[in-house]
């Protein structure tokens, strides 16, 4: 009678760049190796600029060395769809590619993945609000694995001072699928690398914990700290007190970010603006309120290179960059920027009188793309940090700039428009609203969206406050314009969408003619 067929356990790791996905792989051939048992594995690099993550297969043999009498098992170099134990997934979006890929079974599987998110460069890139929905890749992985531990393993880690593999590590003691390797292999393996091993080992026995537990669903989120204000900004705020509160905290933070974005007058500029829509705001929870007050706060804090400076050295910019590399305090970190500023950013900043003919000259030229200087300061140096300070006390002199006046401009064309479409129909104004959403960035981003802004205006919403076009017809033809415009930013898409608004309303102007 032949012996019952006996096969590796099969683990699959992906993790992107700088997450130690290597680390943890090692850490897992070395506790195998510890327990006596033969164990292989293989790495296949991912794709830079977060666009995939590096995979890591391993392969262990479940009888122990002593007991094979010198038989060796052949192993696989490549993970099979439907044939994967244990499926180790660093952030969330990656363990939805390994269940679109087929690498999770609900026969077999564990799965152990983290629900913070790192965005793709789609998401990032995307003109409107890419970010993905992540309620079907949960769904999915509790519905298609054997079973899904899914926690954020990153915030467990930074709770516990220590790196996301080491809590991965963790975790993966925790499960039964590995049980002939016991937690002191795992702690002997994280002894044996030699690094950090006081650290490594509070993660370790963090995520074992979580993982034990019946709390590896989900971290409470951490609750919002509000930024300090001025009392000036604080009596600003009070005025709104009186709004539902949805609104309220939307205007609050309109404030606040407007305030350090420039001053209290701009500040005060923007609650005068968002008055003007509450006047005509006839909804009944004061939406349009809310969403107007949130994309005016976005247009008016528009991005120049003194608000780009601002960023760069904000303290907490700083304190943040130094908690993603777990520097200790004292440890001495470097930080270089990579700037790239145009003719346009610089313009921006200068009086139109003299912005306007540099512009034009620049653009008969072909050279608005061209011109520009690469630029690398170290910030963390006294010298490059005092170049990129002084850059952002540049802000008194960014209302004399050529830029400053002509978004003010437009803004105001936009609010006006807003308000006059909230008193022919709320579904009117709420898409002429979201067309605000187009207009961002700078350089050739911001001239691509405000021209598709212009398409738009011209076409529909002119029309519709004109009284040529209905109302409700007009909305879904404005909703159905921004997708495209945002979709297909050179504008292909959304000439296709209005030609095909023009042709459908040939017939009724020649039957109104009749």
């Amino acid at each position: 009678m032949s012996e019952p067929l006996v096969r590796p356990i099969t683990v699959l790791i992906a993790a992107m760049g700088g997450e130690g996905g290597g680390v943890l792989t090692d850490w897992v051939v070395k506790a195998a190796e510890h327990a006596g048992l033969l164990v292989q594995s293989t790495s296949i690099p991912g794709v830079a600029q977060r666009t995939g993550a590096t995979t890591y297969y391993v392969e262990i043999f479940p009888i122990p060395i002593s007991e094979l009498d010198g038989r060796e098992p052949v192993f696989a170099l490549y993970p099979s769809a439907g044939d994967v134990d244990l499926m180790i997934a660093s952030e969330l979006l990656e363990a939805g590619r390994a269940i679109q890929n087929g690498y999770v079974s609900p026969d077999r599987t564990v799965l152990i993945a983290s629900t913070h998110r790192v965005y793709t460069i789609g998401e990032r890139s995307d003109m409107a609000d890419g970010r993905l929905d992540e309620g079907p890749v949960r769904r999915a992985a509790q519905e298609l694995s054997r079973r899904a531990l899914l926690s954020d393993f990153k915030r467990a880690a930074d709770k516990a001072g220590s790196v996301m593999n080491a809590v991965l590590l963790g975790a993966l003691a925790a499960t039964s699928v590995l049980p002939m390797v016991k937690q002191d292999s795992f702690v002997a393996a994280i002894r044996a690398g030699g690094k950090a091993i006081a650290s490594n080992l509070t993660g370790f026995e963090a995520g074992f914990q979580l993982a034990m537990s019946a709390k590896g669903q989900e971290v409470p989120t951490q609750s919002l700290v509000r930024p300090k204000v001025s009392s000036r900004v604080e009596r600003l705020i009070n005025e709104v007190k009186d709004d539902p509160v949805p609104v309220r905290e939307i205007i609050e933070h309109g404030v606040r970010r407007l305030e350090s974005y420039q001053d209290l007058s701009y500040a005060r500029l923007y609650l005068t603006r968002v008055s003007r829509v509450r006047a005509v705001d006839t909804t009944h929870d004061k939406s349009l309120t809310q969403e107007a007050a949130r994309q005016l706060a976005l247009r008016m804090a528009y991005e120049d290179v003194v608000r780009v400076a601002q960023l760069k050295t904000a303290r907490e910019r700083m304190d943040r960059v130094r908690a993603e590399i777990k520097a200790v305090p004292g440890e001495p970190v470097r930080v270089t920027e990579f700037l790239k500023p145009g003719i346009e950013e610089i313009c921006s900043l200068l009086p139109g009188a003299i912005a306007r003919p540099l512009l034009r000259w620049a653009e008969n030229r072909n050279l608005t793309e061209k011109l520009h200087i690469g630029l690398a300061l170290k910030t963390s140096s006294v010298t490059g940090f005092l170049a990129m300070w002084l850059l952002a006390r540049l802000r008194p002199i960014r209302r004399l700039g050529y830029r400053f006046r002509e978004e003010q401009l437009m803004i105001d064309a936009w609010l006006h428009q807003v308000c006059v479409g909230a008193q022919r129909a709320p579904e009117l104004a709420r898409e002429i609203i979201s067309c605000a959403r187009l207009i961002k960035g700078y350089g050739e981003t911001h001239r691509r969206g405000y021209k598709n802004y212009e398409r738009i205006q011209e076409t529909l919403i002119a029309p519709a406050l004109d009284g040529d076009m209905p109302f409700g017809d007009a909305a879904d033809a404005i909703e159905k314009a921004v997708a495209a415009a945002l979709d297909n930013p050179d504008g292909s898409a959304l000439g296709d969408v209005l030609l095909g608004t023009a042709d459908a309303s040939k017939p009724a102007v020649a039957h109104a003619a009749e």
